[in-house]
């Protein structure tokens, strides 16, 4: 389920820093060890405090598959990618903290996305309301294939996914599912998330310039739903005389990764923030045939 693994996800960064651009020769054993027990307690904890807080609230059931690959117009899926990118590209980041080589350390990031987004479908396959779904585990690793692909073949990332989202007036319709907060909508109500494919123009002609942080994002969304099955089109799932649709968006984008600093702090903070996109003007191409300028989306 992806509002688990998002949360999920918000506490994992802080418990490491970005990766150092110096070369290190040979890996700190300490320090390998540290991540190594360290990165054990904190996937461990967050998988435990995930069952206790969540999903103990529904019935457990004996293991069992879930087909939900229609669900929420893939949007589901798309986090699962994003997720699995993130937790790869920051396991990566403590690995080269450690000092072990961007390669190894690439591997390692694939693994520990895989490994920890597994346990969390695990629960999903013994919770009543859920159940493990081979469509998220396909989309783990296409998001953390995306970023050891990346690594091996570029030895950088070129390709960055980001994450966006803006609470809707849909969310109003059902608290209980999309979000009763402001919080919670940011993270449950697929209707105001958008997945961006981001490349800036460093990565393309890099000039050791701060125009080289500037760039292009693709973004992918969808609206107009109040429920999962995409089969249910009664009126509960019309607002303002709009159903559900698909959102392609096509923005700029700042990586924040490419604004030159020499502070290991500034490096770290913006390294762990650029998971999100800034908000820019977009035009916006829905499935229902309609266009849209926005001066600013988010």
């Amino acid at each position: 389920m992806t509002v688990t693994v998002m949360c999920s996800c918000l506490m994992l960064p802080g418990f490491g820093q970005a990766a150092d651009t110096a070369s290190v020769e040979g890996a700190n054993t300490a320090r390998l060890v540290t991540i190594g027990v360290g990165g054990a307690t904190v996937m461990g904890g967050s998988l435990i405090m995930l069952d206790q807080a969540w999903y103990a609230q529904y019935e457990r059931s004996p293991f069992h598959f879930f087909n939900d690959g229609g669900e929420w117009a893939q949007m589901d899926k798309a986090g699962h990618a994003f997720s699995s990118y993130w937790i790869g590209r920051w396991a990566q980041g403590l690995t080269s903290w450690a000092g072990l080589d961007a390669r190894s350390g690439a591997w390692i990031g694939f693994a520990t996305a895989n490994l920890f987004l597994g346990g969390v479908e695990l629960l999903d396959g013994h919770s009543s309301a859920w159940g493990f779904s081979p469509w998220d585990m396909v989309a783990n690793l296409a998001g953390s294939g995306v970023f050891l692909g990346q690594e091996l073949g570029w030895g950088e990332q070129k390709v960055k996914l980001k994450y966006s989202s803006w609470p809707t007036e849909l969310a109003e319709e059902r608290p209980e599912l999309l979000g009763a907060s402001f919080g919670e909508r940011i993270l449950k109500d697929y209707n105001g998330q958008t997945i961006w494919a981001t490349m800036a123009w460093g990565a393309v002609r890099p000039r050791s310039h701060w125009t080289d942080a500037f760039g292009l994002a693709l973004g992918y969304g969808a609206d107009g739903m109040l429920t999962a099955d995409p089969d249910r089109t009664s009126s509960d799932e019309v607002v303002a005389g709009q159903d559900r649709y698909r959102q392609y968006l096509v923005s700029l984008d700042v990586d924040l990764e490419r604004i030159p600093t020499r502070s290991k702090a500034v490096r770290t903070a913006l390294f762990l923030l650029n998971c999100i996109k800034v908000p820019a003007p977009a035009v916006e191409f829905r499935s229902n045939g309609r266009v849209l300028m926005h001066g600013l989306y988010f």
